[in-house]
């Protein structure tokens, strides 16, 4: 084992060889009699991840701490030890490894956010941590076979749906494509060997098939004094598995499984090849992609496109120059990169959005599992391409709405639009958006985000900046300005007595009045502290249940929320609780069609606040007659106003009908 990590140090010095072999010797004494769930020795998974790392050219402190990751964790040595021997940095990545799969919470679910939340964190601090993780989980979907069923299937989940987009993030392909299929064998067994058994069948044909496009592409582009290096591959198993469901197609259907791969000096031979390959065969209409002019948020860098061969045959072709190259290759890693001895920075750790993108969320106060739900949809989603009308590129998750966008522009434009166009059409500021469209927002003095956006933005910028308006002009989230909660004087008594005392009126909490507009009742009481649960975000009409707590008073969550079997004593803190809004009949809801215009959204509340209504949740979206329709849920203070205020909606002139829903 040893011997053969030796012979893969070859880009490194002498002195960093020793270092490296040093560390190996010694993880190897501390191993030693360890043996994993697949009985082999332990130090062979330390090696593994080591190998992993040394391939992507990593520094030396990123193999040495991938070769003692576990060993702090799983060994008598003491930290102090462990610095003495190697060193602060050692220790700190090391330690941020460790740290990431140490997380003592009961629901499982919750110690599974909070682990890839911890690891998100550890990523701003020193993205070389989150690398060796990497590696190590590479390294663990190999041998997950050992493994029962079930939790083959879960852990297979999770790197699919976070280390292998994570991977991608940091523009390593290779590791991405690595862990993608390594999960595919697991989620979708059928399909993974039945694609496996394909390609290998089609191998020789495809092979005859690459070598006659590689023999013609080359003597093109040297009539044209380029000099290229060209790389023929089949796609990895889950890419093809893609295709399969995203066209519902069966396996045979399924003809672009080739790719082709051209490297050169310069940008400009780069496109001058693509018009060489479009002179040679076919594009396919709708497939070209430059990621040179609009480069991944990573970096990344290429020209795609896909053309029609003999027979009918597509293929996809890359092009990119041979730096370009390597940071496709190695991606975040090439800022590490060894070349004769001396780093070879490409991209920095703090070029990359994710890493960004972190730092802003590394501070905010949410628990884990909306973190989870929110960073990592925002982070870890495919990505469109959108432009403003200056023509700066914006990078949006797949899904991102004209709310999203403008809020990437800048705060104040989102808290003021009215409306948005696509390509100059008008479209609901709630439309997913699509690629290459040129959007512009429409913005009003008066106009204020509306506590429904938040069902339909997609990033955290935004989710974040809708929040802290509503929180900074007293608008809750969860609509709590008008809720009130009931329960039983005799409960809460009780409840109080046998915990710590919840109540409490000093100014420095939250009091909770009973004012006309913003109160909260439990049974008789006023002033009782209430808060409401951020993992579910219960607003009236939820059927809900109460937890008293020590300090936060009576937490609101949903009856259905998944957190409430993992919070310690609940069902002996629970409480019933109620809307009283509901009871007193105050909530009602209305249909709306209207004509795409620019505010109409702001006129409807308008019509709501003539007569202090509150709105709770409202949607306008394109039917297929290219009108904007849907429903609004309001609650009023006065149940005899409903009439008035859709009379009031009526007289809007954009406004086409307008319904009371029972």
């Amino acid at each position: 084992m040893l011997t053969d990590l030796s012979k893969q140090l070859g880009i490194y010095t002498e002195d960093e060889k020793s270092r490296i072999m040093s560390a190996a010797k010694w993880a190897c004494d501390q191993h030693r009699g360890q043996k994993r769930a697949s009985g082999e020795p332990y130090i062979i998974h330390p090696i593994s991840v080591a190998e992993t790392l040394i391939k992507l050219k990593m520094d030396v402190p990123t193999v040495i701490g991938g070769l003692l990751h576990d060993v702090i964790e799983d060994t008598d040595i003491t930290e102090e030890e462990f610095t003495e021997l190697f060193g602060e940095e050692v220790t700190t990545l090391v330690n941020g490894v460790t740290k990431i799969s140490i997380v003592n919470v009961q629901s499982k679910s919750i110690q599974e956010s909070e682990t890839i939340r911890k690891m998100f964190l550890a990523m701003v601090k020193d993205i070389r941590v989150i690398l060796i993780k990497l590696a190590d989980k590479k390294h663990n979907m190999g041998t997950l076979h050992y493994l029962r069923p079930d939790k083959q299937q879960r852990i297979a989940k999770e790197c699919l749906d976070i280390y292998a987009p994570l991977a991608g993030k940091l523009g390593i392909y290779g590791l991405k494509s690595e862990l993608e299929d390594a999960s595919l064998k697991y989620l979708d067994k059928e399909s993974y060997y039945k694609i496996k058994s394909f390609v290998s069948d089609k191998k020789k044909k495809r092979q005859q098939f690459l070598a006659k496009i590689e023999y013609n592409i080359l003597e093109a582009t040297k009539e044209q004094n380029i000099t290229i290096d060209v790389k023929s591959r089949a796609k990895h198993f889950y890419s093809i598995y893609n295709k399969m469901v995203e066209k519902n197609k069966d396996l045979a259907d399924i003809y672009d499984l080739l790719g082709l791969r051209i490297l050169c000096s310069t940008t400009l031979e780069c496109y001058n090849i693509l018009g060489i390959v479009h002179s040679l065969w076919s594009p396919i209409a709708g497939r070209f992609k430059d990621y040179i002019a609009m480069p991944k948020e990573n970096n990344y860098q290429s020209l795609h496109t896909t053309v029609m061969g003999e027979k009918g045959k597509t293929f996809e072709v890359q092009i990119r120059t041979f730096k370009m190259n390597q940071t496709a290759e190695y991606g975040i890693a090439a800022h590490w990169l060894y070349k004769e001895g001396k780093k070879d920075g490409h991209v920095k750790p703090s070029d990359l959005a994710v890493i960004n993108k972190l730092k802003t969320w590394s501070d905010v106060n949410i628990d884990s599992v909306e973190y989870i739900n929110t960073v990592i949809g925002d982070l870890l989603q495919d990505s469109i391409y959108v432009y403003t009308p200056k023509g700066d590129i914006i990078e949006l998750p797949k899904g991102a709405t004209a709310l999203d966008f403008a809020y990437h522009i800048h705060s104040q434009i989102g808290d003021r639009c009215v409306g948005a166009k696509a390509n100059n059409k008008i479209i609901a500021l709630t439309k997913p958006l699509k690629s290459s469209q040129i959007i512009s927002i429409m913005t009003s003095e008066s106009a204020h985000p509306h506590v429904n956006w938040l069902k339909h933005v997609k990033t955290a910028r935004a989710k974040s900046k809708i929040r802290n308006w509503l929180n900074a002009h007293h608008e809750s989230v969860h609509a709590e300005k008008s809720v009130i909660v009931k329960a039983s004087p005799s409960k809460i008594k009780e409840e109080s007595e046998h915990f710590d005392t919840f109540i409490d009126t000093s100014v420095e909490h939250q009091e909770v009045t009973n004012s006309e507009n913003n109160s909260i009742i439990i049974g008789n009481e006023n002033n009782i502290l209430v808060s409401f649960a951020n993992c579910c975000h219960p607003v009236i009409g939820d059927k809900i249940v109460g937890f008293v707590s020590r300090g936060r008073g009576v937490i609101v969550h949903k009856k259905n929320c998944p957190n409430l079997s993992g919070i310690n004593e609940f069902e002996e803190r629970q409480i019933s609780i109620s809307w009283e809004a509901e009871k007193l009949n105050t909530v009602r809801k209305c249909r709306v069609t209207a004509k795409k215009t620019p505010g109409i959204f702001s006129e409807i509340e308008g019509s709501l606040k003539k007569y202090k209504a509150h709105l709770i949740s409202g949607v306008l979206d394109e039917n297929d007659r290219g009108m904007l329709e849907g429903n609004f849920t309001m609650e009023l203070t006065n149940g005899e106003d409903f009439k008035k205020i859709l009379k009031s909606i009526r007289t809007i002139p954009t406004i086409a009908y307008v319904q009371e829903l029972k």
